[in-house]
């Protein structure tokens, strides 16, 4: 008998989480993106959360849907295109909270990198924005299928400012996963943020596992006095265990790139981490050129495809518990290959 074992926080193989869907190959966030994700063998499936203006969780990966749906070609709607602040940038466009959900459901997904995707393009028009509802739903039919039950993994967008304007998320998502059946600390469900409040408020109100987001450079929107360096350093991490089970970094922060684009050595953040006993899941893992080390990118074109599966085999090796891919086929494959004897 094979053993297969990895130098994760528990051991075990590292999941892989399909990036809104399997989004490098369907329009992100739709049912069918979330569909074909699934197929592939993941564990978890990652819908980010922005809400209506009757309270409707909704899942887009902002909630201006100008650059997502067909949104500008409305005549209808041409008044609400307005301009906002939100967490301290400026965005002009169309927005969820300004629609009903009868409202938003007369609208199409459209995709978001059409330069880079053009295959996915050609799939503009043909599906709606999903709610989280939908989401859930579908992964209760897929388990009611199969007998495999896949996780969700939710990232609250904006929850500050949605909480500002009378639309907190919390209470609408909590409610969705407790009648769904994602709602203990053994569930497979985590709940992300790039803020640090919103956590620590869910922490008090759910078992439900957190983690939280790091980029590579600024800080949480809803803390002015802390920076994303500040939460990576050994006391910060271990801040965030106090509130958190895992910790969500940009890949960058576990292994830089070179001047030329290359991979440089890895930092100390795994081992890190696994010492505050946080779990690791970095993002995002990308096939095509334009998100590839230089060393494993193929063709002449920013949109070619590269070896992706090469790029998370180096990051495997540093203990990661999981990972964020817009290549769902690729992520298992290349964690199915992974291991020890």
């Amino acid at each position: 008998m094979v053993v297969r074992t990895a130098p994760t926080l528990s051991g075990e193989l590292p999941i892989v989480i399909a990036h809104r869907g399997d989004s490098g190959n369907r329009v992100e966030h739709t049912l069918e993106a979330y569909r074909s994700g699934i197929n592939y063998g993941v564990e978890f499936i990652e819908p980010d959360l922005v809400l209506t203006k009757d309270g409707v969780l909704v899942a887009r990966h902002e909630n201006e849907i100008s650059g997502t749906t067909n949104v500008a070609d409305k005549p209808e709607f041409s008044e609400r295109k307005t301009t906002k602040v939100i967490d301290g940038q400026e965005y002009t466009g169309w927005f969820t909270e300004d629609f009903t959900l009868a409202e938003l459901k007369t609208l199409r997904a459209k995709e978001r990198l059409p330069e880079v995707r053009p295959g996915n393009a050609a799939w503009d028009g043909q599906w709606d924005i999903p709610t989280f509802e939908e989401v859930l739903q579908l992964l209760k039919e897929h388990e009611a299928k199969t007998g495999e039950r896949v996780g969700v993994y939710p990232e609250t967008k904006h929850p500050s400012y949605f909480a500002s304007i009378g639309l907190a998320h919390d209470k609408p998502m909590l409610e969705l996963l407790r009648k769904y059946g994602f709602d203990g600390a053994d569930d497979p469900v985590f709940i992300q943020s790039f803020e640090v409040g919103n956590l620590q408020e869910l922490a008090e109100k759910t078992n439900i596992r957190l983690v939280q987001l790091v980029a590579d450079q600024g800080g949480p929107p809803d803390r002015d006095d802390l920076t994303y360096a500040d939460m990576i350093t050994p006391t910060g991490l271990a801040d965030i265990a106090k509130y958190a089970s895992g910790l969500g970094p940009s890949k960058l922060l576990i292994i830089d790139r070179d001047e030329k684009g290359r991979l440089k050595k890895p930092t100390s953040l795994v081992a890190d981490a696994h010492n505050a006993g946080l779990v690791v899941h970095p993002w995002t893992f990308r096939i095509e050129n334009v998100f590839l080390p230089t060393e494993f990118q193929g063709g002449y074109t920013a949109s070619a495809i590269g070896d992706v599966k090469a790029e998370m085999r180096v990051y495997l090796a540093t203990g990661i518990d999981g990972l964020f891919s817009d290549n769902p086929r690729e992520a298992t494959l290349a964690v199915d290959q992974f291991g020890i004897e």
